[in-house]
């Protein structure tokens, strides 16, 4: 450390912290800024904003459409039906859009079509009644059925009423698909299952996912293997049937061996983090530093996801990297690389570069605006292995999915699992304050999970010893300040600020939730030298005091455009 350099302070003007120690951040968040090329010569686009990562080959869906998809593509009690004006609306729109006579509008794309009218069906078939068809909706069904039956294509019409039992169409019971082969008729007789409100069996699910995927992009069209109408049914229409745990086992192991066996990382530990794909939308997210403080200390760590996701659109471990610089673009071989040097110790992986066939899918899951199966199950994946240990750390928000989520682990056979609730859903357990008007459900900081037990009570499945753990972490029982969470509102550069001013010493609200988050997982999924909780935080911030963690980031940045 230089001697002779000036105190800076940071955050707020007003604030009495200072820091002897020469600070780095803001010319790292510049250079990223201004190198050349990190996301294309486009002018409109910001790096700075999560938002423009978007890309821009993914059609724009219609917001009236997509408006109501958001109220009935959902579950069984979270439904809410649409009013008379609502349904008329939607369904003016659906039809002047398929008639090529909407003005000033985004056109309704199949997809939309497909999710909606899935969505309906199930609604009255399978729903309870609080959430079945308003009389606004059956009546505006019925007034509009006829000219509905006259503009939509046949995939569209089975969907709306596949028995002819919900309008008395006679085509929904005798489609079996158009021309998309074996694959499309296959996935038309699981919809018929799905549309009555029925699940499908692990086989079933996979047979079809491999059948229809990789999705092929608009100017493929001829290529396609199955309708996009049908495909996005098929994905809204198990999520608001709830799906069961052999459908999500379908999901998460699908594609396992789309690209070969995976690579083998020569790691005596490694944790897959699964955070949300579709990011963060408000506060600061600290997984991609906790990861560089873990790697410290021999615990290696493996990002996946992709730039940008729907519904939430939100920062990414790929927008951060890529900000600063780094390759986000690595092969399974290549990240396996990084986590085997011993000056970085981590690695991020692309959805794009490990499962194709998933990738595909993002346009799409825009425009059937709800989160499908997939959420969940690209959460527990491991696209490298280790010789050593390994463990899956997965974040959630909605009470029910915390189970599933282990049991996806536990399928994955695993040394140790670990799901939190932490802000926004995703991994980052907060200092904050328990407040009285805290969301229903289960509370922020809430983790469960199983691990190497520290005593003899435990269980046995394939092989491997485990006992189940259940609590509810409160900062300040370990001598952390109360402290608001640092917003960053879609902001890159200013979760980088933060993150990287943490990592380079600076004291405050991200520091504290960087070594939480780091010394907390330490110690719930029972790693070497995590036993006592103090020791494992007083660890975590050695490893931000001493500079290595900033070090390590660095090094990944540089590293990933040489391996």
């Amino acid at each position: 450390m230089n001697s002779l350099a000036k105190p800076i302070r940071y955050g707020n003007p007003r604030s009495p912290r200072l820091h002897s120690r020469p600070k780095r951040t803001n010319l790292v968040v510049k250079s990223a800024i201004d190198m050349k090329g990190i996301l294309g010569t486009e002018a409109t686009k910001n790096p700075t904003l999560s938002t423009s990562y978007r890309p821009l080959d993914i059609p724009t869906p219609n917001r009236t459409v997509l408006d109501a998809q958001q109220r009935v593509c959902t579950g069984p009690e979270q439904t809410r039906p649409l009013d008379q004006a609502q349904i008329v609306a939607v369904l003016d729109t659906i039809i002047r859009s398929a008639r090529g006579e909407l003005k000033g509008e985004e056109p309704v794309s199949q997809a939309q079509l497909g999710a909606f009218f899935a969505g309906m069906t199930i609604r009255a078939n399978a729903f309870p009644e609080a959430t079945q068809w308003s009389s606004g909706e059956r009546a505006a069904m019925q007034a509009f059925w006829p000219e509905l039956a006259n503009s939509l294509p046949p995939e569209i019409i089975f969907l709306a009423d596949p028995e002819g039992t919900i309008m008395g169409s006679s085509l929904g019971p005798v489609y079996s698909g158009g021309n998309g082969g074996p694959g499309e008729m296959r996935l038309v007789g699981a919809l018929r299952e799905i549309l009555a409100g029925a699940h499908l069996g692990y086989e079933e699910v996979q047979g079809v996912l491999r059948d229809v995927l990789p999705l092929e992009k608009e100017s493929e069209k001829e290529r396609r293997k199955v309708r996009e109408a049908l495909l996005a049914a098929f994905l809204i229409g198990q999520r608001m049937n709830r799906e069961t745990d052999r459908e999500l086992k379908a999901y998460c192991l699908a594609f396992d061996d789309e690209l070969g066996p995976p690579a083998v990382a020569d790691v005596r530990s490694l944790t897959h983090y699964g955070e949300p794909y579709d990011g963060n939308t408000r506060f600061f997210k600290s997984t991609l530093f906790v990861a560089a403080v873990r790697a410290c200390y021999g615990e290696s760590c493996l990002l996946h996801g992709v730039e940008w996701m729907p519904p939430k659109g939100g920062i990414t471990e790929g927008q951060l990297l890529k900000f600063m610089g780094a390759n986000t673009q690595l092969s399974p071989d290549q990240a396996k690389r990084l986590l085997e040097d011993e000056s970085v110790g981590f690695a991020y992986v692309n959805l794009k570069e490990a499962r194709p066939s998933l990738f595909s899918l993002v346009g799409l899951r825009e425009h059937i605006k709800k989160r499908p199966p997939l959420a969940t199950s690209e959460k527990v994946q491991q696209f490298v292995r280790a010789r050593g240990k390994e463990a899956i750390v997965a974040g959630f928000y909605h009470v029910g999915y915390e189970d599933p989520l282990l049991m996806l682990m536990k399928r994955r056979s695993v040394h140790s699992g670990l799901v939190v609730k932490g802000e926004e859903g995703a991994l980052s357990m907060t200092t904050k304050a328990k407040s009285e008007n805290a969301s229903k459900g289960l509370p922020v900081n809430h983790c469960s999970g199983f691990r190497s037990p520290y005593s003899v009570f435990s269980s046995e499945i394939d092989g491997i010893s485990r006992e189940n753990f259940s609590t509810v972490v409160n900062a300040q029982d370990y001598g952390f300040e109360p402290s608001d969470t640092p917003r960053t509102d879609r902001s890159v550069a200013r979760n980088i600020e933060l993150g990287l001013a943490a990592l380079d010493g600076e004291k405050g609200p991200a520091y504290d939730r960087i070594v939480l988050n780091a010394g907390m997982v330490d110690h719930l999924l029972g790693c070497s030298g995590a036993d006592d909780v103090k020791s494992a935080l007083d660890r975590a911030r050695a490893a931000i005091d001493s500079g290595e963690a900033l070090k390590r980031l660095m090094n990944f940045i540089k590293l990933s455009h040489k391996v």
